[in-house]
């Protein structure tokens, strides 16, 4: 899966296109490297998002074929820091 839609469909970011840019900026690292929204995530990566006033580092924990629930979007990822 892309990373830009990991990171709707898991809602560590709201939509896709936000998703884009704030990758187009380098303030989303993918094992430690500048990742493009294109990057094809795997079981086991780490993001670093670099927000505003804090940055999330999580790993991925599960990769869905489809968008997922609320309830179920925080089980596709663990939160290190």
């Amino acid at each position: 899966m892309r990373l830009d839609k990991f990171l709707k469909v898991s809602r560590l970011i709201k939509r896709r296109t936000v998703a884009n840019e704030v990758s187009d900026m380098g303030r989303v690292l993918v094992n430690d490297s500048p990742a493009k929204p294109s990057k094809q995530l795997k079981e086991n990566d780490v993001i670093k998002i670099e927000y505003a006033n804090r940055t999330v580092c999580v790993k991925v924990v599960r990769i869905p074929l489809n968008n997922v629930s609320i309830q179920e979007a925080p089980t596709l990822y663990e939160v290190i820091e």
